[in-house]
């Protein structure tokens, strides 16, 4: 890897970053004695009690934390922080929108839906929107604990929607509207929400997209549901006559007016979100995140990684089936101005240009802060797009990539054609942890194709097969795992009351450790290279899909008999490659293929639909029965086959070798 560093931050941005106050606080109050930021890190993680104490202190967390900070500190999964606390998620968020406070008139969010829709809330505007949609919630039986789920856009009123349904403790999950009707059941079926908030339509790449079909389908499959609110977004008064318990969201919110919000004092644990991770069988995983975790590891990553200063424009590209949603959304506690835009990133701008509206939407709105995937920013470098020829950019500091690896090349783009003076942070968690392991920092160099760090509280290592480290520099690569408990663990699964399904995703490789799943390096640097999943849950363009969504949709056409799907490393991403077992004499042609497509694409969404199918005259399995992704994996990407004794067939994986479909 190449070790000439592509950008320094300079000594005035070092001494402006609120790292760095950061660090001279921990250092005042804990004689700390850190002088950078591997000290910093070495400190957090060694300390953790202190340092998440520094962190809800320095970085303004409103509540009381109370005297215990850690509980059964050892265990993992178990153990509890900040026991005593109590704390609401929303009033954090809302802090600059009540009364008398000054910044009330200032920027809370701005919004564009594409071109084709713009709007901007003030503080005290949200604060007020929030405060009656909360009214309508608790008027229409929502409480702590219930769910609400919403399958939104990324629009003004799924933020305040979230914020009025955290505030009364009651538990927020949605998905966006590109997925399909069984995708959306798969997801909220398993969580008995109490209300469902939809929306009429929203715009794609200039054209309409009607979404009332799809919203009357899931509102009469979803019985626990009382009320089925409906958004406007492409018609002003949708027509919601046909849906079950269905009323306008004009209306829901009409009979009331805005007042004082009554922020419900929340354990530290107590839900506040649950986020869909799928695996390799069954449905998607429903994962739980609390209100201080979600909390305190965002203000950690916005602040201390990210630099979010007071008044900074924070941007990221996300849906509200994406955790960078959640992310992008905690913003607000660190005083940022959310910046969200819907629909297709890839449309022209003013310059009639393909992929240029999110740079105009930059200048246009002092964008400081510019998240994205790391599949924009190849599809931006294919085009031979050149912002910064184009766009001015001045008060941006920091650029995002997160979803997957970002290639070498992709930090040369960057620096060479969008911007020179910049933090390029390539991030990398999960929605396991609505967070990330390894982020950027504003006081460190970056690296060509390395992401910057560690997190801080985060005792992120790398293991060998054998479960023991590997050291950085020594150019191998391992198992990311977290060897000590975080704050921002989920305190759970839903509907996993013995915890076996959490323990099992997470802990069963190495007893009492966090494995993640990814193939890591560390660096001399002490940053880290991504190489990809080292488990079966695909990755394509950043999103984690489980390879059971896939299997539920292809084998219900008559002529599969069973398939098996992977994601092929290709072109600095993932694609979704599937193998299927037809039925004796069946050829695989081209419109059984389109047949197998449609299926997927229509049932799920258009991230699950496969590059490539192919035809296998058998799928390889464990002696207990179970399908080998992992060891096809291995197979289509020219690596050794690990326990080929566990296979009742191993002689299948002869199929899979060496197939020319697979070389373009």
């Amino acid at each position: 890897m190449d070790q000439q560093a592509l950008w320094r931050p300079s000594a005035e941005r070092i001494a402006s970053a609120r790292l760095s106050a950061f660090m001279a606080a921990v250092n005042s109050r804990w004689n700390a004695a850190c002088g950078d930021y591997p000290s910093l890190w070495r400190w957090s993680v060694a300390e953790p009690e202190a340092f998440w104490t520094s962190v809800w202190d320095e970085c303004g967390v409103l509540g009381e934390r109370g005297e215990r900070i850690l509980e059964d500190g050892k265990r993992m999964p178990g153990a509890r922080w900040f026991p005593q606390a109590q704390l609401n998620y929303a009033q954090n968020l809302l802090r600059r929108g009540g009364e008398g406070v000054d910044q009330a008139d200032t920027d809370a969010l701005v919004f564009w839906g594409e071109d084709q829709v713009k709007r901007r809330l003030s503080n005290a505007e949200l604060y007020a929107q929030v405060s009656r949609c909360a009214q309508a919630l608790q008027a229409a039986g929502v409480s702590r604990g219930d769910r609400v789920a919403a399958y939104l856009p990324n629009m003004p009123e799924a933020l305040i929607a979230m914020l009025a349904t955290a505030s009364l403790g009651a538990i927020w999950s949605s998905a966006s509207p590109d997925f399909g009707v069984k995708g959306v059941l798969d997801r909220f079926g398993q969580i008995e929400a109490k209300l469902l908030l939809c929306v009429d339509g929203y715009w794609y790449n200039g054209k309409r997209i009607d979404c009332m079909a799809k919203n009357l389908q899931i509102a009469a499959q979803m019985p626990t549901v009382e009320r089925c609110v409906v958004v406007s977004y492409l018609d002003p008064s949708p027509d919601v006559t046909a849906m079950r318990k269905g009323q306008r969201y004009a209306d829901f919110i009409a009979p009331f007016t805005a007042g004082r919000i009554d922020f419900v004092p929340l354990p530290f644990e107590h839900p506040l979100f649950i986020m869909f991770s799928s695996g390799t069988t069954g449905v998607p995983k429903c994962i739980v995140h609390c209100h201080g975790g979600a909390l305190l590891q965002h203000l950690k990553e916005h602040q201390l990684h990210s630099d979010v200063q007071p008044g900074d424009r924070l941007f990221y590209f996300t849906t509200c089936g994406w955790m960078m949603w959640n992310w992008l959304m905690s913003g607000l506690a660190s005083q940022a101005t959310l910046l969200l835009y819907d629909g297709s990133p890839f449309i022209a701008g003013a310059s009639g240009k393909a992929g240029t509206i999110l740079f105009d939407y930059a200048d246009a709105e002092r964008m400081t802060h510019f998240g994205t995937s790391a599949k924009f920013i190849d599809a931006l470098a294919k085009t031979g797009l050149k912002p910064r020829e184009t766009h001015r950019l001045r008060p941006l500091r920091a650029m995002f990539s997160t979803g997957s690896p970002l290639a070498p090349e992709s930090f040369d783009y960057v620096y060479q054609d969008i911007k020179a003076e910049l933090l390029l942070a390539s991030i990398s968690g999960g929605t396991d942890i609505l967070s990330c392991f390894a982020l950027g920092s504003p006081i460190l160099p970056v690296y060509r194709g390395e992401l910057q760090c560690r997190g801080l509280g985060m005792a992120v290592d790398v293991f060998d097969d054998d479960g023991q480290p590997i050291p950085a520099a020594r150019g191998e690569r391992g198992e990311l795992v977290c060897t000590a408990p975080f704050p921002a663990m989920p305190v759970g699964f839903w509907n996993d009351p013995d915890g076996a399904k959490y323990h099992a995703a997470y802990f069963d490789r190495f007893a009492n450790i966090w494995c993640h799943g990814d193939f890591v390096e560390l660096t001399a640097h002490e940053g880290m290279i991504i190489y990809g999943r080292s488990d079966a849950v695909l990755n394509p363009g950043g999103v984690r899909i489980g390879t059971a969504e896939i299997y539920r949709q292809v084998e219900q056409l008559p002529e599969v008999v069973e398939s098996l799907v992977i994601g092929q490393e290709w072109q600095h991403d993932v694609r979704v490659v599937l193998f299927v077992k037809l039925r004796e004499g069946m050829t695989l042609d081209d419109a059984l293929i389109e047949r197998i497509k449609q299926q997927v694409h229509q049932n799920t969404t258009p991230r699950h639909v496969p590059a490539r199918v192919l035809q296998v005259a058998d799928i390889p399995r464990t002696k207990s029965g179970k399908i080998v992704e992992l060891a096809v994996r291995h197979i289509v990407h020219g690596r050794p086959v690990k326990n080929v004794e566990a296979l009742a067939n191993p002689e299948a994986l002869a199929y899979f070798r060496d197939r020319d479909e697979l070389r373009s």
